[in-house]
């Protein structure tokens, strides 16, 4: 096949996708605060969220942060996000890995909490998004009770978006979700005896 014949298939093929896709955008008139999960053993679960941090503040809106089980270190994101004191609202919340912490009832403390703080953003007209940064893994735990984060979750503004992440994202959680993403692990450089580096893990 010549490259005249080649270039002219591809764009029949892309003429033909541009009408399903400009079809599905027609259609696509809903407009609400979505709930999204950011879930998996691959990396990049919180780097996607506050990747959505930083568009959301291009776009004008207000922020809120909860981290539930960070909090023994500083992150490059809290550094970073906590300049824009008037746009993000950020609360670290956690005392560290549970497997530092070895204390599961002072965990159930601070993830109830770290909850209280999240209700009160979740119940804010005026905050666009909010980030609950490792909510599955207090979940995972039993730190929080679903029902109750649940119905938290259901009653906030209809324009606020939710994004929560952390490996282990419960059944009732995933249901709730209007956009469930599964981060794969494929290779990690920690696997290989590569420490943790500022700006990549933290």
């Amino acid at each position: 096949m010549s490259e005249t014949e080649r270039d002219a298939r591809h764009r029949a093929r892309m003429q033909r996708k541009k009408a399903v896709m400009d079809e599905k955008i027609a259609q696509a008139r809903d407009e609400y605060g979505l709930l999204l999960v950011h879930t998996g053993n691959g990396k990049g679960k919180s780097s996607s969220a506050f990747g959505m941090v930083a568009r959301a503040l291009g776009h004008g809106m207000k922020v809120g942060v909860v981290q539930f089980i960070k909090g023994a270190a500083t992150t490059g994101e809290e550094a970073f996000f906590r300049r824009f004191p008037e746009e993000v609202s950020y609360h670290v919340m956690g005392e560290g890995f549970t497997w530092d912490t070895q204390d599961r009832q002072r965990d159930i403390a601070k993830a109830g909490e770290a909850w209280t703080v999240a209700r009160g953003l979740l119940q804010r007209d005026d905050i666009g998004l909010v980030v609950l940064d490792e909510l599955n893994i207090a979940l995972k735990h039993g730190y929080l009770q679903l029902d109750e984060v649940l119905a938290d979750l259901e009653s906030r503004p209809l324009h606020q978006h939710v994004v929560v992440t952390g490996r282990g994202a419960p059944p009732g959680l995933i249901e709730a979700a209007d956009t469930v993403t599964e981060m794969a692990l494929v290779k990690h450089a920690f696997k290989a005896g590569v420490k943790a580096q500022k700006g990549i893990e933290f």
